[in-house]
């Protein structure tokens, strides 16, 4: 990476309208020349004390396979390099040789743990370009899966973040909610991840019977977990001390680096997509944005437990929108875009032709280029896609929140313990699917 000689550093400020609290410390922390590397200052080399450290690829604590060169004093950090590529499978590459139709399977494998809203962000990006109408029903219940998948992937970041400090017990309870979670997925899609549910034009098949009242059983088990979540960590003084004032990142050196979702507003900075640029029908449900002025670890947790309380009260409002609307149709009636129905296929010539036809070789977009974004459980995803016309994409690239998040660890991580280290990455909630691509 070229450094302009002597040119001043600037970063972009805060509009003051979205911050919370007081700044959290002054200036800027972000290493330089480099902001994603934290280097070793000269004096230090050359004391001959520094320790040079591999912090994975395959370490339990990394969540998925990151490598971090970690240069220790003691055993305080004085140097942070992350080295990713591990899992780099090539999704997007992928996708421009796979037809829109198939292409729609190789999001959710991107970010395993956040798969639905993977899918989203896909299929709304099709939809634009497309200029297709979704029926309401498919829209609500999008939301719904979305929301779901929000407390899902919550659930995982807190089970693995408490296994990390030694919280062995939040790993058992957080994974027993997240299979109740994984139950609905399977009741509706068939299977309980990478479901494939969302198409373009809508859903790929109706809500089945007895889903509805099956979700509001989990709704009212979930805040009654929620509170066992916070009976079990906030008054347990190891979970508060490995926690409270460690890992501070102001709301200027969040936004500088580009960060959003739970990272960005436990820096109190108020930004959430689904308030300020609203998809799906999330400007017709009441909920509220969670946001922490203190910029630590813990505040990123509380962040990640309010979520997924306010996830719950979406779900029950979409609930109560679908159980009204539920004769409605799921799916658009395009033919040249969506599967006919199975039974036409034994009397009708011509919905067997465009059954074979889109599954063979697809649908064609009409050439243009667009960018969506989404709020997924880690932050801003932004699909970009370009299409020629063709029935293949033409360009697709992702912007991972998790491939934001990883870089800002040299900026946190200056001068603490290796030990604190550990829960500073875990709150930053990154997969590593989602990094390399």
């Amino acid at each position: 990476m070229a450094i302009a000689p002597g040119r001043p550093r600037t970063w972009a400020t805060v509009d003051p309208s979205v911050l919370v609290g007081p700044p959290i410390y002054e200036g800027t922390r972000i290493p330089h020349p480099i902001p994603t590397v934290l280097e070793v200052s000269e004096d230090l080399r050359q004391s001959d004390d520094i320790l040079t450290i591999n912090f994975g690829p395959n370490h339990p604590s990394t969540h998925g396979v990151l490598r971090l060169v970690v240069d220790l004093d003691g055993e305080t950090v004085v140097g942070l390099r992350a080295v990713v590529g591990y899992l780099h499978t090539g999704f997007e590459k992928n996708m421009e040789a796979k037809t829109w139709w198939k292409g729609i399977t190789y999001p959710e494998r991107i970010d395993y743990v956040s798969f639905q809203n993977n899918e989203l962000v896909f299929v709304l990006a099709i939809e634009k370009l497309l200029g297709i109408e979704v029926p309401e029903k498919a829209t609500w219940m999008r939301m719904l899966l979305s929301e779901l998948n929000r407390i899902h992937s919550h659930l995982v970041w807190l089970g693995t973040s408490g296994l990390e400090l030694g919280a062995i017990s939040m790993f058992w309870y957080c994974f027993r909610e997240r299979d109740l979670i994984l139950d609905l997925f399977e009741m509706v899609t068939g299977v309980r991840m990478h479901t494939r549910y969302f198409q373009a034009g809508g859903l790929a098949e109706d809500i089945p019977p007895g889903f509805y009242a099956e979700c509001r059983t989990f709704c009212a088990w979930m805040p009654k977990a929620l509170d066992d979540y916070l009976g079990l960590l906030d008054r347990n003084p190891i979970w508060l001390e490995r926690t409270k004032g460690v890992g501070y990142l102001s709301a200027e050196d969040a936004v500088a680096m580009g960060q959003s979702g739970p990272v960005l507003r436990a820096s109190g900075v108020n930004w959430d997509n689904r308030k300020r640029s609203p998809y799906l029908a999330y400007d017709q449900v009441d909920f509220r944005v969670p946001v922490y002025p203190d910029g630590d670890t813990y505040a990123r947790y509380r962040v990640h437990m309010d979520e997924m309380a306010e996830s719950v009260r979406i779900v029950e409002q979409c609930l109560d929108r679908l159980e009204e609307i539920q004769d409605a149709a799921w799916i658009a009636d395009d033919r040249k875009v969506v599967l006919p129905p199975r039974h036409e296929l034994h009397t009708s010539m011509e919905s067997l032709i465009h059954h074979f036809k889109i599954v063979t070789e697809g649908y064609r977009v009409p050439e243009g280029e667009v960018y969506v974004v989404i709020e997924s459980p880690r932050g801003e995803n932004g699909c970009y896609v370009v299409s020629d016309g063709g029935p293949k994409p033409w360009r697709v690239k992702f912007r991972a929140p998790s491939f934001v998040a990883t870089p800002v660890a040299a900026t946190i991580c200056d001068g603490m313990l290796i030990a604190d280290m550990i829960a500073v990455i875990g709150s930053l909630d990154t997969v590593m699917g989602e990094v390399d691509r």
